[in-house]
């Protein structure tokens, strides 16, 4: 009998035929900088034409719900504040379980988290002389050393601490910045220890609130991240698709550890309307439709033939066999990615 690839799963017809909800990061799976990736629009008016329900989930905490909807339906995209969950919201709902409603916060963030907080019947305070019974930290540009220091006295004076996310660096179009992880450890460094509750990917409250929000019997994560968002459908016990629109090449892919492997595997996100087939091992190699990849540290392509998702699969398959017996950083993958530059 075939052994088959246990980092992967069979889905016999279309992943929105077994699904019932899709929780879709933004960057890099809905749209890239500025402008949608390219299908996308039409293909969710597609999905919601099925059936399936839709949360844009983010970790960025510096916009409002309402703001991020509004950037979707300028790129084509038919969503609403209600279909947007951010670290802000789900962070603003972990301080209220932990501190109660109308509970006095410190807020070391901006406009996004600040609405958050409030909508949740929280008080949004500006100092630690105001005996605050949790400190909130979302990333935003404003964010300075009178604000991190107010946080600093609050914490120290035994206020919780909630963190929406952890992410070190931020996208600018200038290049990359620091991230609201980057400021949370500054602020560790002065108070001498981290936050309470980390709210955003790839902890679980971003999750949770994304499906408690859809309430669907059936949600799949998709996203382009295995880091945030892979690891954070793992972390919450649900499905995933990983698709290479954004930021993960192939050479990342074929290095993650069981923790970073997604449940499906395709290029776009047309990968929702299609069926998953799981690469077979054969002799030495692994075999997905016309498709035959041999890896011993080096990946190999034998055979090559038919969908471009079926050569994703046989890729990871053959690359996460070989890593589970060595060191994933020797995997040597130049030419596969040669095979699939012009992606």
């Amino acid at each position: 009998m075939a052994e088959r690839d246990p980092g992967l799963r069979a889905s016999d017809g279309p992943l929105v035929e077994v699904y019932d909800g899709a929780l879709l990061d933004l960057d890099g799976v809905v749209y890239v900088g500025r402008h949608a990736v390219d299908g996308v629009p039409d293909l969710l008016a597609k999905l919601r034409d099925a059936g399936v329900r839709l949360a844009f989930v983010t970790n960025n905490a510096s916009r409002t719900a309402a703001g991020v909807a509004e950037h979707l339906r300028e790129l084509g995209i038919d969503a609403d504040e209600a279909d947007v969950v951010t670290s802000a919201q789900a962070a603003a709902h972990e301080t209220a379980r932990l501190v109660g409603r109308d509970s006095a916060v410190l807020l070391v963030g901006g406009e996004g988290l600040s609405v958050a907080l409030q909508h949740e019947g929280l008080r949004v305070v500006q100092s630690a002389d105001d005996e605050p019974a949790a400190v909130v930290q979302g990333f935003h540009p404003r964010v300075g050393w009178e604000l991190l220091a107010e946080g600093a006295f609050a914490i120290e004076n035994g206020a919780a601490w909630v963190a929406s996310n952890l992410d070190l660096t931020f996208p600018t179009s200038r290049g990359v910045a620091p991230g609201n992880g980057t400021l949370v450890n500054a602020l560790a460094a002065a108070v001498g220890r981290r936050p309470d509750c980390v709210a955003g990917k790839p902890y679980r409250p971003l999750f949770d609130e994304a499906v408690r929000r859809l309430d669907v019997r059936r949600p799949l994560v998709v996203g382009d991240r295995l880091d945030t968002d892979i690891a954070g459908a793992h972390s919450a016990d649900l499905d995933s698709l990983l698709v290479m629109t954004g930021v993960t090449d192939l050479s990342t892919l074929c290095r993650a550890d069981a923790e970073h492997r997604p449940s499906f595997l395709g290029w776009t996100m047309d990968a929702l309307v299609r069926a998953h087939g799981v690469p077979e091992r054969r002799e030495d190699g692994w075999v997905l439709g016309g498709w035959r990849v041999r890896c011993d540290g080096a990946v190999s392509i034998d055979d090559r033939d038919g969908d471009d998702d079926d050569g994703l699969r046989a890729v990871a398959a053959a690359a996460w066999d070989w890593a589970d017996r060595n060191d994933p950083a020797d995997i040597d993958v130049a030419r596969a990615e040669g095979l699939w530059s012009n992606r």
